[in-house]
């Protein structure tokens, strides 16, 4: 009894620590997968919202429910199978009891049991959410093979559409690798199950299978070796993409060694998966690990060891002869792939010779108003200091070109659009509301002519401003002549990430901030109230974009209110990539005014690596050089080599309110026919296309950049004569940049070959030979829009082989006396080098003409940018440095432009007092050409004058007067010239004392 109260009194049991820390756990996991699903139906939400702002509604849900139908269909169908497979292993499992040998795997079998159900439906959740992450990826292969358009033309090897290989191929290579990795994933399963529950037993000398296990690993093996058969099968069509050491495509080796290969193994394959089907009934591994064994040693022998041994011992000791028809074929289809096939090609002298100078001469200045010296990359700071106006105004790294029709005359510009840099405000004043509310827009263009010099204003860079503010004596002429211009831009290459906009009522102040007057010092306050932007007026959208953005402003601010929109993806290049995912987008969007209103526009490209025989390269490499900027963009292709391309599509974005808009461009392209199936209305007919609009349209400059990269070796058609490689080109270096990258192309109002002297808005480039400095040819294609002939790719082949190449130009005019001279008195005066601006090849009535800006910066109280300070012209073998282009071309001309007189004096000036001929008869016959080109000199200011003022008539007068000004000089420089030549020919018979008489003597001769 005493033992009854001793004992103490019972006390409730504590509760294990173990519990607690499962429910935090439990807690923990629900809160993250929550907020991961929160995120996650925030951003699809938010981008629902977006895409039926701009209009592309379809191409959202498209891409949407394309996607969620791959992943659940491929995640189920793995789940599935990995599911099933393992439910039957264990649903066949022996029903004996594990012998002694097989008691270590008891501990795992009875920790298993319990929660099998769960371990099962985990596992195939698991495996069906990488495989359905996987099949997500896949929507553009999917989507492309589900709407193929034919190509209209088949390959040269197995007689199919050249579709069968873009489109179909790549998505059934998908569908056999998907099966194979099922199958993989089904028999580790499959194996593990069986081996925890008896039905595989390695600790026993036989028997180690039961009959199910037996059963269930051969129909698996069968399957995946069957699987692998028609893998091998369509591996025979990709022999036309695969990379060789000479080219892309099908070669000697690949056609009579890897090709019959492969065909035997799909056989060895079919064979090797009937054995294991086989093996369901005749219970032995033999046979099965007999075709195993010969499979894997037939993919070794004749999948490795022959194709080497064909390689080395037959082609590589005649490589020449047995590659050359594979070769052409490559050739052929790189040409077709690329738009090279229609290059209309053509041989050019390249050099000039003293009876050749004049007319040279007489082509470059009779286009001298159109022959640019503005350089887009340096005057960007130019732009920067002097038309900024405030600190948090910027224009993009390097500046675009146009051409304009100003006082009915077409001339080129460069210009940029004057956006909002956020990084220009006072630290202090970056606050939320500031960045997102007030700071909100760019506003308007600077544009300058490219092809004119301010004599003296050095204040404005020497830079003639075409469109711009606080331009000074040089004036100032709008781009549009609507009568309401809007200038704000909203959507731009420095737009801010996110954007609040509206009024709370129409009574409410403005807040946003725009250009201020700088006259006056006005502040002017704007309220966007353009169409773009996502209403978030709603308590909800606030808190979705909250969550998007990580704001709690959204839902906390006072500026967020009713009538609120939100705008975001604003830069022009990623509008474009979200509304056409399938597109390859061109780095440079440039700005244009179009209908009183600014607009970018966008090249957009199809592109593929699975063009049958056609030489596949990187795009960046080929797009590279000194004017690339780093951008992020979507990718259509796996990687970012490609070897098909066409300009297929125009795209626009209105700077103001966003509106993106599509155009075909190339209606023969299947690739975009088979995207606009997919995306049916996202793309609009050409014919849609504006003739405002029209007028700006370029021939874009990534397709040109991969265009010239390839004709540098394509550019020769005979397999013989390329695999011998003696005319391989490339494309030079920048002879200006520190970095080794390629010259970029340059737009200029280029010439016509022969003695065409019509001009060409054009895109030009030119090639030296491989490792050599000389020039080797001139790559012109036609950039207006507006013509017939847009995109005609006109190739001039140098026959003179010592026609001097970039590098070679700019070194022979670094060293020039009169050049260095010049800069040296330039480097004592200034505290900085002088800058080398771009350098223009012109090719010219059978010679070639070259024209390089000179700038040198001035620091001032406002900073420092640079001055347009001299040119420099070469051709033939003269030099020529001046403040203008015309005084840089007299020098060339080695004539003294600095003598006493004015330009209408001595009977030079006019028409009259000369007999007729124009060429006067006062002076020796340098006097005559000083004058003739001051004259010439001083009716282009006139009409510079003019131009400005608007009198086109007055423009046109003093341009017909300088034209026949520079006639007249150049008929006496190449008199000058033959009489020099005469004069060395015949000898000296003291004719030549009389010297500039002499001169003057031998001209008039020549005359009569």
């Amino acid at each position: 009894m005493s033992d009854l109260f001793d004992e103490e009194p019972a006390r409730p049991a504590p509760e294990r620590p173990g519990r607690r820390a499962r429910a935090l756990v439990i807690t923990g996991v629900v809160l993250v997968v929550g907020f991961f699903l929160l995120t996650a139906f925030a951003s699809i939400y938010t981008d629902r919202l977006w895409y039926k702002e701009v209009g592309y509604s379809q191409v959202f849900s498209t891409m949407l429910w394309t996607r969620v139908g791959l992943f659940l269909g491929f995640g189920a169908l793995m789940a599935a199978i990995v599911g099933v497979n393992m439910h039957l292993a264990f649903r066949f499992r022996p029903l004996f009891r594990m012998s002694p040998s097989d008691a270590s795997v008891e501990r795992y079998r009875d920790a298993v049991t319990p929660i099998r159900g769960w371990l099962l439906g985990g596992v195939a959740v698991v495996v069906g959410i990488f495989a359905g992450t996987s099949a997500v990826g896949q929507w553009r292969t999917f989507q492309l093979w589900l709407n193929s358009q034919s190509f209209g033309s088949k390959d040269a090897y197995f007689d199919k559409d050249i579709s069968f290989y873009v489109f179909r191929l790549p998505w059934w290579n998908f569908v056999v690798d998907f099966v194979m990795a099922a199958t993989v994933v089904a028999l580790i399963g499959t194996a593990v199950v069986h081996y925890l529950y008896g039905g595989i037993r390695l600790q026993e000398s036989h028997d180690r299978l039961s009959p199910a296990a037996q059963v269930q690993l051969s129909v698996l093996l069968g399957v995946f070796v069957l699987a692998k058969a028609v893998d091998y099968f369509l591996d025979r069509y990709d022999l036309v993409t695969d990379d060789h050491r000479l080219f892309t495509g099908m070669n000697y080796t690949a056609e009579n060694a890897v090709l019959p290969a492969r065909n035997i193994l799909v056989g060895v394959a079919l064979i090797c998966a009937v054995l294991f089907f086989l093996n369901v009934w005749r219970r032995t591994w033999q046979l099965p690990s007999v075709g195993l064994a010969l499979l894997a040693l037939s993919a070794v022998l004749l999948g490795m060891i022959w194709p080497a041994i064909v390689q080395n011992v037959q082609v590589d000791p005649s490589e020449a002869d047995k590659e050359n028809p594979y070769l052409q074929k490559n050739i052929d289809a790189t040409r077709e792939a690329y738009g090279l096939s229609t290059v209309e090609t053509a041989q050019y002298e390249g050099s000039a010779n003293p009876e050749a100078n004049a007319a040279q001469a007489r082509a470059v200045l009779g286009q001298l108003a159109n022959a640019p010296v503005v350089d887009p990359l340096q005057v960007r700071d130019t732009f920067q200091q002097r038309q900024q106006v405030r600190s948090y105004y910027s224009v993009p790294q390097v500046l675009d070109v146009d051409r304009y029709t100003i006082d009915g005359q077409e001339v080129p510009l460069v210009l940029g659009a004057r956006e909002l840099d956020q990084s220009g405000i006072p630290t202090g004043d970056q606050n939320w509301s500031n960045l997102h509310t007030v700071y909100t827009h760019g506003e308007g263009l600077i544009a300058a002519y490219a092809n004119q010099i301010a004599p003296n204003d050095e204040q404005n860079g020497r830079i003639s401003w075409a469109e711009g503010i606080g331009s000074g004596s040089s004036g100032k002429t709008d781009l549009s002549e609507t009568s309401e211009f809007e200038t704000r831009i909203y959507f731009g290459e420095l737009s801010p990430s996110y954007s609040i906009v509206g009024k709370s009522s129409d009574d409410a102040n403005d807040v946003e901030l725009g250009l201020a007057n700088v006259g006056s010092g006005e502040v002017q306050r704007t309220t966007y109230d353009g169409k773009g932007g996502v209403p978030i007026g709603s308590t909800f959208n606030q808190l979705m974009y909250a969550i998007k953005f990580g704001e709690p402003n959204f839902l906390l601010s006072g500026r967020v209110h009713g009538n609120s929109k939100v705008l975001y993806n604003r830069e022009p290049v990623e509008r474009v990539e979200k509304v056409a995912p399938w597109l390859t987008v061109d780095s440079d969007p440039y700005p244009a005014v179009v209908d009183g209103k600014i607009v970018w526009i966008i090249d957009g490209y199809t592109t593929t690596d699975k063009y049958p025989n056609s030489q596949r390269d990187s795009f960046e490499s080929m797009t590279d050089d000194s004017l690339q900027q780093e951008t992020l963009g979507i990718q259509t292709i796996p990687t970012d080599e490609i070897n098909y391309m066409r300009s297929a599509v125009k795209a626009t974005v209105d700077a103001y309110d966003g509106t993106v808009t599509l155009y075909q461009w190339d209606e023969k392209d299947p690739i975009l026919k088979t995207w606009m199936e997919v995306f049916p209305g996202s793309v609009k007919p050409k014919s849609e296309i504006d003739e405002a609009l029209l007028e700006h349209l370029r021939y874009p400059e990534d397709l040109f950049k991969v265009q010239r990269f390839q004709l540098a070796r394509y550019h020769v058609t005979d397999a013989g004569s390329f695999y011998s490689g003696n005319n391989r080109w490339e494309v030079p270096e920048d002879p200006n940049s520190t970095r080794q990258v390629f010259q970029p192309p340059y737009r200029l109002f280029a010439t016509g070959e022969g003695d065409r002297v019509d001009s060409d808005w054009s895109l030009t480039s030119v090639f030296v030979p491989y490792r050599k400095g000389s020039l080797a040819a001139y790559l012109q294609a036609n950039s207006d829009a507006t013509k017939d002939d847009f995109g005609k790719l006109r190739l001039l082949e140098m026959t003179d082989q010592s026609a001097q190449g970039p590098g070679q130009v700019v070194n022979e005019m670094k060293q020039d006396q009169k050049v260095t001279d010049t800069l040296r008195d330039l480097n004592v005066q200034q505290d900085t080098p002088p800058r080398y601006g771009n350098l223009l090849t012109l090719p010219v009535a059978g010679g070639l003409v070259y024209i390089e800006p000179i700038y040198v910066v001035r620091t001032t109280g406002a900073g420092s940018f640079p001055i347009l300070q001299y040119v420099i012209v070469k051709y033939g073998e003269r030099v020529g440095i001046g403040e203008t282009l015309p005084a840089a071309l007299g020098d060339a001309l080695d004539v003294d432009t600095s003598g006493s007189g004015s330009s209408g004096s001595g009977g030079d000036s006019g028409d009259g007092g000369d007999g007729g001929d124009g060429q006067g008869s006062g002076g020796t016959i340098d006097e005559r050409i000083a004058s003739a080109l001051r004259e010439a000199d001083d009716a282009f200011k006139a009409a510079q004058q003019a131009q400005r003022n608007g009198n086109t008539v007055k423009w046109a007068q003093e341009i017909d007067k300088a034209q026949k000004a520079i006639d007249r000089a150049v008929k006496l420089a190449d008199q000058r010239d033959k009489a020099a030549a005469d004069k060395a020919g015949k000898g000296d018979n003291g004719k030549g004392d009389n010297g500039g008489n002499g001169d003057a003597d031998a001209g008039e001769d020549s005359e009569q």
